[in-house]
């Protein structure tokens, strides 16, 4: 099993990452804030504009580590990644096998994703049971299980997609019900991304695209190409793959944003308003949130599909590492993630 070692955050806009002999130095306005041992690090995750010292890019290069270039607002700008593992013809049988199998894969995806949603809103019920009558929660629920059964018999790629809409819209209409603790001034009125316009979808842009990034490092590190997927149309600079299989661990993501703000860890003063309207999580946020990330990825989790624990962190490892066998045909079919 792979050892789940530290991701380093930088999340100060003016940091500059070095590197002296075997250690990742951070300097700000060039005065050495700290110095961490290369090899306690598996990931590098900038949010500056300064960026990285050729040698450390060319050391994490050397190391297969990732280093991902995000703006100080979370917007994914670039990923440094090392050599390419596995052999080429595991990619030549990617390829293949979406081509072969890619409505079937999009339809188990979706379907699993669904059925997490539905599963993230019980268990709001199960600790708020006054809302298990309400008439909007069971709706939604209705139209995700109705969605889950619809996937079957869909007949192309774009069908799933429309299934997929009306499944989310219905999902994201009751979420600020979700948001059980009256005393937080956070509410949620309708999902939007570009930009946020609002704390809630601040939160849910900024985790979605970590999380995103860690299936992609992930996908990359079993000798899969994660720009090449099955369920999202392939764009050049888009980790298409990646984007398919986080639409299952969507919930995860969901869940831990509901965490920070049901028990207030993140509050209004976390957030910068824009002129434009855009609201974006500020140094203070963005702090608190990935510390309570980084800390959530070492908690055990008891993975559905192998019935062992394993830390929260290598679940994208491990869904990538399946989807990989199943390429390889030592898997009849890929095992999606489901809550249970």
């Amino acid at each position: 099993m792979r050892k789940l070692l530290n991701t380093l955050y930088i999340t100060n806009e003016n940091a500059y990452l070095s590197l002296d002999g075997e250690n990742i130095v951070c300097k700000l306005d060039n005065d050495e804030k700290f110095r961490i041992p290369f090899d306690n690090v598996e990931n590098i995750v900038c949010f500056s504009y300064l960026g990285c010292s050729p040698a450390l890019m060319g050391k994490c290069v050397s190391k297969c580590i990732p280093i991902n270039f995000h703006s100080p607002h979370g917007k994914f700008l670039a990923r440094v990644c090392g050599e390419t593992k596995g052999n080429v013809f595991l990619r030549v049988a990617q390829i293949d096998v979406f081509r072969q199998n890619s409505l079937r894969l999009a339809q188990n995806t979706m379907s699993a994703k669904f059925c997490n949603s539905v599963q993230t809103i019980k268990r709001t019920l199960h600790d708020v049971p006054k809302l298990r009558d309400d008439e909007e929660i069971r709706n939604a629920i209705s139209v995700l299980s109705d969605g889950a059964k619809k996937l079957l018999t869909a007949y192309s790629i774009d069908q799933v997609v429309g299934i997929e809409g009306n499944c989310a819209q219905a999902y994201f209409s009751v979420f600020d019900k979700l948001i059980t603790n009256k005393k937080t001034k956070l509410r949620f009125s309708y999902r939007s991304k570009r930009p946020p316009l609002d704390e809630i979808n601040a939160l849910l842009s900024f985790v979605y695209t970590l999380y995103t990034n860690e299936f992609a490092s992930a996908l990359e590190t079993v000798g899969l190409d994660s720009y090449i997927g099955y369920c999202h149309a392939l764009r050049s600079g888009r980790s298409s793959l990646a984007c398919d299989l986080v639409e299952e661990a969507r919930c995860l993501a969901d869940r831990f944003v509901l965490t920070l703000i049901n028990l207030r860890i993140i509050s209004e003063k976390d957030f910068d308003k824009q002129v434009s309207g855009a609201v974006w999580l500020n140094d203070q946020g963005r702090k608190k949130l990935l510390t309570h990330w980084q800390e959530k990825k070492r908690t055990d989790y008891l993975h559905p599909y192998l019935k062992q624990k394993i830390p929260f962190g290598l679940i994208p490892y491990v869904q990538s590492n399946l989807l990989a066998k199943y390429v390889r045909g030592d898997l009849a079919e890929y095992p999606c993630f489901l809550l249970k």
